[in-house]
């Protein structure tokens, strides 16, 4: 009996470790939250084409560790990301965040002081939960007028300076000035875009390319 009851706790104890053990590894996982709009959704695009799956498709083909957790919203605003993110980081505690907003907050003409508040904070909170962070610029075209488009194209760099973050000037680089590279509604980019934004993105990461060929 006692030789049974020894048994018993050996495989039990063992089962505890394997358990925890496991519990472990997918806590340390590493995650890089991407936290966009539609230009990250792949608003209008078939799944799986959106420069996020590139991103995705790059890290596997460096058999990197990370995974990509693509949490952005069609029509999302930088107070919808500010709101949303708290959870965000603490369901999936990221080692990275990508954070690409602003652009609905320029189309609904909303006070340029308010999306660099919501930004900053995104990046200060990002920061606080322990993660790298890149922010993606955004610029919008001057018919919004010369005033309110220097003014909303300075938050971004401004922003990346002051909390020391890495920044990429402007997410739609190389896509912004080429029609034949957007929808038909003239505001969303094609999937031949896909590949363009997929490398200003990743030239941006180059100084997290040590990071993600480990676990941090």
């Amino acid at each position: 009996m006692q030789t049974q009851l020894l048994i018993a706790n050996k495989f039990i104890t063992g089962l505890f470790c394997l358990l925890m053990s496991i519990c472990s590894w997918a806590q340390v996982k590493p995650v890089i939250l991407v936290l966009g709009d539609s230009l990250s959704a792949e608003y209008g695009l078939p799944r799986g084409s959106g420069w996020v799956t590139l991103l995705e498709a790059e890290l596997a083909k460096d058999k990197s560790p990370w995974s990509v957790f693509n949490a952005s919203i069609s029509g999302e605003t930088s107070s919808g990301g500010l709101t949303r993110l708290p959870a965000l980081l603490s369901q999936k505690k990221p080692g990275i965040v990508l954070i690409e907003l602003g652009a609905n907050d320029a189309l609904r003409g909303l006070p340029v002081n308010q999306t660099e508040a919501n930004l900053r904070q995104m990046v200060q909170m990002s920061k606080k939960a322990g993660a790298k962070v890149l922010l993606c610029g955004i610029q919008i075209p001057s018919n919004y007028g010369q005033t309110y488009t220097k003014q909303f194209k300075q938050i971004y760099p401004q922003i990346a300076n002051q909390e020391q973050v890495e920044l990429l000037p402007f997410f739609l680089e190389g896509v912004a000035t080429k029609a034949e590279l957007f929808q038909a509604d003239r505001l969303h980019p094609n999937v031949d875009a896909q590949s363009i934004i997929f490398k200003n993105v990743w030239g941006s990461m180059a100084p997290y390319s040590n990071l993600l060929k480990k676990i941090p």
